[in-house]
This record gives C-alpha cells, structure tokens and sequence, in this order.
C-alpha cells in the first residue's frame, strides 16, 4: 500500500514537471496562426531529409502534449495538414491523440481514482453503474462536440470505472470528425488568417448536432426494439381509457388518485378489498392490535407509574372487535365511493391483460368487459408466503391476511401460539399476543430476528420478546406439523437435533411473495420470477404496461407503494414528453415492536457490506428528559456519517416513537442537511425529538479543533486579567 502511494507520487511530480517543463518552453512562444506558419516551413526543410526520424519525432511530441492536457495540440493538428496533407496527416493525428488521450487517461485512474472514490463514498458506485450502461454513449457524444475540452474529458473518464479499451476506441472514433476538420484547415495553413476562420459558429453548431448523432441513434434502436415488442399485435385506433390500474391497495389507489388529479380517464379495477392489505390484513389491524397490547402491558406493569399493581381483565373478543372497528372507520378513505367522487370508475372484478392495450375484466356473475386503454399499471400487491411444509394442510395455520377473521370470535387468544418467522410481522404479533396473554414461541430459521438490522438491534428485540413472554428459538428450521392424538405438533430441527412443540394455532410469517399469477402477464412474455421485472421508469417488457408496488418491489411497504405509484402513473400520463427515473434513495422504514425500532439509509452492516466508510455517533434514551419523565428510556439514536463531516448516511432510531422521530432525519437526507443543520434546529423541550438534536451535538463535539479551543482558553484567561 505504502508503495502504491510513493508510486503515485513520484508519477504525479514526474506529470507536474513535465507540464510545467514544457509549458514554461512554450509559453515564450507567440502561439498564433503566424508562428505555426514560419515554424511548419522551417520544419518542413528538415522533414525533406530526414521524413521517417521526423515523423516518429512528431508523433511523440503530439503523444506527449496530449498525454500532459498542454493546450497546443490544436496547433499541432493543424501544423499535420500542411506536414503530412489531409488523409496522412488525419491519420498520425487521430492515432496520436488517441494515445496521449489514455495516457492521461490512466495516469489520472492511477493517481486520483482512490481518492475519488473515498471521497464520493457508496455514491461512486451509482456513477460507475451509470457509466457501465451509458458510458459509450456519453463519451461518444463528448468526444463529437469541441467545445467541451479534450483534456477535461480525458482526466474526468480516468476516475471512473470506463475500461481503457472502451476508452481508446470511442476517442479514436469519436475524435476523427473534429480531426478531419482541423487537419483538413491545416492544409490551407497558408490562407488562414485565424481561428476564428476554422471555429465558425456554422461549423461548431453542426459539430454538436453530430455529438447529439448517438442518442439520436440510441432513440432509432429503442423505436426498432419497441416496434418489434407490439409487432404481434394489434393496436386500436382509438382508446376507451388513459389508464387502467390493476389493484386498490396502496399503490393502485395513488396511481388512480393522481389520474384523476390531472383530468386523464382512468378504471380502477379491484377484485376484493378496497384498501388493499394494509388496510384490511396489514398495516391497520395489525396497529389496533399492538395498541390494545400495549395497554395490557402497561396495565400489568402499572406499579412503575406509582400505581398498585393491577389485575389484567379484558375480552379478547371486544379487543378483535375494536380492530374491526379500526378498519371500518379507515375504510372510507379508500372505499369506491370517494374515488368514484374523485373522478374514478372503479369496477369489481379479475382483471386480465389480454394486449398491451387491452384489459379484460370478469365480475362475479362471470361477465366479461374489454377496455382499451393508452396505459396499464399493474399494483396487485403480495400475499403471504406458505412454505410447503409437511403436515399444514391437516393441521391449519394462520397467516397475517387470515388471523383476523379466523380469531374474531374467540373469548381468548390462542393458549399455545407458535409463530414461524423473525422478520418485522413475526416480531410485531409474537410480542402483541404475548401481551395479551398468549403462550408464544417464535421461530426463526436464521441466527437471529430482524436480519436486516445490526446484530445489537436483533438482539435488543430478542431481550424485549424475552421480557415479554415470548419463547425465542433462533437457528431452528420447521421440519413438518402433525395431529398426534387430537394435539397440534411441530417438528423442528437445530443442530442435527429434532424437538417437538404442541400449539393450538401456528401463525405462519416467513415473507410475502407478490400477486403474479392469472393476470395475464405470462401471455404477453411480460419476465416475472419473484417480482415483475421493470426498468429504472417501472416499465415493464412494454413500455406503456407499469409496475408498482410489492409486485414491483424491491421494497415491501405501504409507504414504499405509494411512492412508486407517483412515477408510475405520471410516466404512464406523460412519459411520451418526459420521464422520471423512480428514486429510492432516502426510504425509511419501522417495525412496531415496542419499543420501536426505525431506520433510514444505511446501518453499519450495510454499510460493511458495501465497502462505505463511516463514523458512528449513539445517543442513548437513557439520557433523554422526556424519556426519563415517561419511562422510556430503552433504546438510543445511532447515525452514521461521512468520516470527518456532518453528511448523513443513515439513522437507525430504537425507542418510543421511533416511527415518528426518524421522520426528521428522512427530512435531512432527502434535502442534503448534515448533523449541523439538525443541532442548530430549535426542538422543543420536553420531548422525543430533542434526542434527534442531542446525537448531533454528540457528533459536534467529538470535532471540535483541540487546538481551537486551546487558543480560546487563552484568549478568554488574557480578557480575566
């Protein structure tokens, strides 16, 4: 390493002396049209003698300015069309300069490419990612249009991840237009007055009119590929709709919302629920229930507020009911009523798409209606995964879309609850019916809960499980489930080991797998394998058919849908006039256990994973007032930023209302505010949220200068006397 770098820096003194060397010659030179002419006749009477030497020598020199980014190979170019005429003289030139251009080329990869990528951190990664895929094109098009400065191009292409090859090739063909042009003066050296004669405003706008031949070509190549796409069918001459969306959950009732917003005729087709899963199995159900547990947790624990310790009384049925109550009230939100208010048709029924124009519906009686339509956005959502384990058919199992019907009726909860899986479902309903008065043993195929966290968060949720009740069993994998005389059993294994636990309902809750089938999307060859497969726009293999939401993933919240239905539908409406790269760059997320925890951005294995260095500032709640007046100082604030600087790369927030204080950090990081701009924001006091501005005085403090405050100390002593 520590070779690498002297190597560097030798390279680097060697360019600068060289640049400097050879600039300092020159620059006492009169570089203009007159000096080029009297030195191409001297030069001239030495070549007629000595014509291979001379032009070895002359392509070194024109090898060596290049390759220093000296601003005189223009003269030299035009110096070859007098030398070497129009096609010899293209021909050293176009060589020449492509040479010198990737020895600048790797000389700036060798000696700035590391820094670069240190500095930019995880987001060189997308520029790399860029490039890989365009990166042709952009050169191409740099290379084209003179008014952007060779050299520039060479040391800004030397930082990214562009392979030298692809690099010699795309400047050796997209440099001969401009070379032709000035070689081409060159022959007329002796007619030429100045510059301004060879840089026309005519000629430099044709020049960028070829710069722009690449994208031109690429649309051509998209048109053919498009044409080919719809080849085998037929289009309508007119259409019935603007848009059909396919799905009344979160993202299709935010695609069809927006729709309508801007006037276009658009047909929600639903084939249950309005509301999707979040309202009726997920999000809304699943938060009346937490909240109904958590009161029976701090009833039970009443003594920790100065009360005596109380006697938990309820009825399971009345907490049920109240979810259901929940739902109702939330339902006309999204009920068909309002969006039909809105300017929506909405119908009920299965939708399928039979063109890419063309969606056929079929309601409950079995009639059939086809609609045409400009545009489809498919936002079926997911349903829980069932894994085929042995033995579930016969004895039952329940599962986050089902359990809320299936145990509305009970007087209590399950007695022996089982929950299969360690993700944010298993650990919300594991803790919620262990609250409530459950028996609850969660199982976990892998090391730990929550995988996606850091190991001290999995770890900080297992404790808080623990204390609840819940029967943690991580690195257990479910074999098979059985009756064994009327009794309930599930086999697990664990280290080559089985073990057997009896339940009265087993609540299955390894993930949710996305709505693909019976939509037609086999038919059209549109490619699917876990979810649909779209593009940086959400388009699917046809670019007027969209995607969005947990069909479309790679994010499975409501949040997430809703986000995404915003490109979907406005690239759907206007993506023939432009469009919009769907961005996730700041997504936040929680999981309701309580205490909750919340994250935005990277964690510190995420950001290990990926090679990003980091500084990490924890403020724990222990610590906080407000937090210490309400009992609730478990958990802390943890954010990671750019080393030295107040750059946000992620927060991960444990605690109460965790959900709800990430929100000011999503704020940050969307609109590029640092740790500084958080401490210097007025918090009101007592509350949650003053431990957002205590992490990032935390962070102030372990920068401040030492010897800045050793110089105040005394300043502040010499006012004392």
């Amino acid at each position: 390493m520590k070779l690498k770098l002297v190597m560097k820096m030798v390279l680097a003194l060697l360019l600068v002396s060289a640049f400097l060397l050879l600039y300092s010659v020159m620059q006492d030179q009169t570089l203009n049209i007159a000096y080029v002419q009297a030195k191409v006749v001297d030069f001239g009477v030495w070549r007629q003698s000595n014509a291979g030497l001379f032009v070895g020598f002359f392509v070194v020199i024109y090898i060596t300015i290049t390759a220093l980014s000296l601003p005189f190979a223009v003269w030299l170019t035009l110096a070859a069309g007098l030398l070497f005429g129009l096609w010899w003289g293209t021909l050293i030139v176009s060589f020449a300069s492509s040479i010198g251009a990737t020895l600048a080329f790797l000389s700036a990869r060798f000696v700035l490419r590391d820094w670069v990528a240190t500095k930019l951190g995880h987001r060189i990664k997308a520029i790399d990612s860029g490039l890989k895929k365009d990166g042709v094109f952009y050169l191409f098009s740099l290379r084209l249009i003179p008014v952007f400065p060779f050299f520039a191009i060479n040391l800004l292409m030397g930082l990214t991840s562009v392979s030298t090859w692809t690099f010699y090739w795309v400047s050796q063909a997209g440099m001969l237009a401009v070379t032709i042009v000035y070689v081409n003066a060159g022959t007329q050296l002796a007619n030429i007055t100045s510059l301004a004669s060879i840089t026309s405003p005519g000629l430099i706008v044709s020049l960028v009119v070829l710069g722009l031949f690449p994208w031109l070509a690429r649309l051509a190549v998209r048109l053919i590929e498009r044409q080919k796409v719809y080849a085998r069918w037929s289009k309508p001459k007119t259409f019935e709709r603007n848009l059909i969306v396919i799905g009344g959950g979160a993202a299709g009732l935010v695609s069809a919302y927006i729709s309508a917003a801007v006037k276009a005729k658009v047909t929600l087709v639903e084939t249950h629920k309005m509301g999707g899963d979040c309202l009726n199995y997920g999000c809304v159900p699943s938060k009346a229930l937490i909240r109904s547990a958590k009161l029976a947790h701090q009833i039970h624990h009443a003594e920790r507020l100065g009360f005596n310790k109380q006697q938990l009384d309820f009825s399971f049925k009345k907490v049920m009911q109240r979810v259901h109550y929940v739902i109702a009230a939330i339902a006309p939100h999204d009920s068909e009523t309002r969006y039909e208010s809105l300017g929506v048709e909405v119908l009920n029924g299965y939708a399928k798409i039979v063109s890419p124009w063309c969606v056929e519906i079929t309601d409950a009686h079995g009639t059939k209606k086809a609609l045409t339509c400009k545009a489809i956005i498919i936002a079926t959502g997911a349903a829980p995964f069932v894994p085929p384990l042995p033995g579930l058919d016969v004895t039952g199992y329940l599962t986050s879309d089902t359990l809320w019907d299936a145990l509305r009726q009970r007087d209590k909860p399950p007695t022996r609850f089982v929950v299969l899986g360690g993700g944010p479902i298993g650990c919300e309903l594991a803790q919620a019916f262990a609250r409530l008065g459950s028996n609850v043993t969660q199982v976990e195929m892998a090391d730990r809960l929550m995988v996606r966290e850091d190991t001290d968060v999995s770890e900080f949720v297992k404790q808080t499980l623990q204390n609840d009740g819940v029967k943690v069993l991580i690195g257990h994998q479910a074999l098979s489930t059985k009756l064994r005389d009327g009794e309930k059993i599930l086999t697990l294994e664990s280290g080559g080991t089985q073990s057997e636990i009896a339940f009265d309902e087993l609540l299955v809750a390894v993930g949710r797998a996305p709505r693909l089938k019976d939509f037609g999307l086999q038919e059209l060859g549109i490619e699917t394998d876990r979810v649909v497969h779209t593009n940086d726009y959400l388009e699917t293999l046809y670019p007027n058919i969209y995607a969005a939401g947990d069909v479309a993933g790679p994010y499975q919240f409501t949040h997430a849908a809703a986000h995404q239905a915003w490109f979907a539908s406005v690239n759907a409406l206007f993506g023939h006039l432009w469009r919009f790269k769907a961005d996730y760059r700041v997504m936040p997320w929680a999981t309701f256990v309580d205490p909750e925890v919340a994250r935005v951005g990277l964690n510190q294995q995420d950001a290990k994973a990926q090679g990003i260095a980091y500084e990490l500032t924890r403020y724990g709640l222990d610590d906080l007032d407000r937090a210490i007046a309400e009992g609730a100082t478990q958990g802390w604030v943890q954010v990671l930023t750019v080393p030295g600087k107040d750059k946000i790369l992620g927060v991960t927030i444990v605690g109460a209302h965790a959900g709800e204080l990430i929100a000011e950090f999503v704020m940050a990081m969307k609109h590029n505010l640092g740790l500084n701009q958080v401490l210097a924001t007025i918090h009101i006091y007592p509350t949650m949220s003053e431990a957002n501005k205590y992490v990032a005085g935390q962070w102030k403090r372990a920068h401040i200068n030492a010897h800045i405050m050793s110089l105040l100390a005394c300043y502040h002593r010499w006012r004392r006397t």
